[in-house]
């Protein structure tokens, strides 16, 4: 099994940004429907809320989009602080970086349980925590560097799909089958995170966290040997 996930390292990689991209989906509708229309992996979503929250507008949320920005941001610089150096592709400290998503994921999983009545404060921690974890894992996934699959957004996938599209005067061969998924599995993540809501807020999160750390063990195992000379 191992030699065949090394065997084929782009369509491995593609498999696990699609699945980080579902599991994106999933917290999303977290942060949206459960905590206070704050997103935590779009941050476009999110500087919209922000920018008509300042203005008043129907009483949007302020300091949950600025957390999610921030951590977001600080998760992301993390990233690319850590992988500085480091060739494209799946490295042992994209290992810890994600394993880092996963532990976070997780830590806002039993909080969100432990705590039932979730006052203000642990929201924005959980918050917080989202947002840290989400920035890191869009860093780590730009740095494996799958085209068309940000595991964050498909606002620039919609594009690529039209633009390429046969209607858009592209060519056949572009890669619509990986836009698409995409697309779709980041619509399909937020939906499952909905319906998971319904029951408690704390299994949407767990599910992403789970997502996440099966990939991590993939993505590892499916690494190729290090060879001598590469950074550790």
């Amino acid at each position: 099994m191992i030699s065949r996930l090394r065997d084929h390292p782009s369509g491995l990689h593609l498999g696990l940004m699609l699945a980080l991209t579902f599991s994106t989906g999933v917290v999303d509708a977290v942060g949206y429907l459960g905590l206070d229309r704050v997103f935590t992996g779009n941050m476009t979503g999110n500087v919209v809320i922000l920018a008509m929250a300042l203005t008043g507008a129907n009483g949007l949320p302020i300091f949950g989009p600025v957390i999610a920005l921030v951590c977001f941001l600080a998760g992301a610089a993390i990233a690319g602080r850590t992988l500085k150096g480091v060739p494209a592709g799946w490295h042992v400290r994209t290992t810890v970086l994600l394993g880092a998503v996963g532990v976070l994921l997780l830590v806002a999983t039993v909080l969100a349980f432990s705590i039932p009545d979730r006052p203000v404060g642990l929201e924005l921690a959980i918050t917080g925590a989202l947002g840290l974890a989400m920035g890191t894992q869009a860093g780590s996934a730009r740095h494996i560097g799958v085209a068309d699959v940000t595991t964050v957004v498909v606002t620039s996938t919609l594009v690529g799909l039209a633009f390429d599209s046969r209607f858009g005067g592209g060519k056949s061969t572009h890669p619509w089958a990986r836009r698409a998924g995409a697309i779709l599995l980041i619509g399909a993540g937020a939906a499952s995170g909905a319906l998971l809501l319904r029951a408690h807020i704390g299994f949407g999160m767990g599910l992403a966290a789970l997502i996440t750390i099966v990939v991590v063990v993939l993505g590892t195992l499916g690494r190729p040997h290090p060879v001598p000379g590469d950074p550790e």
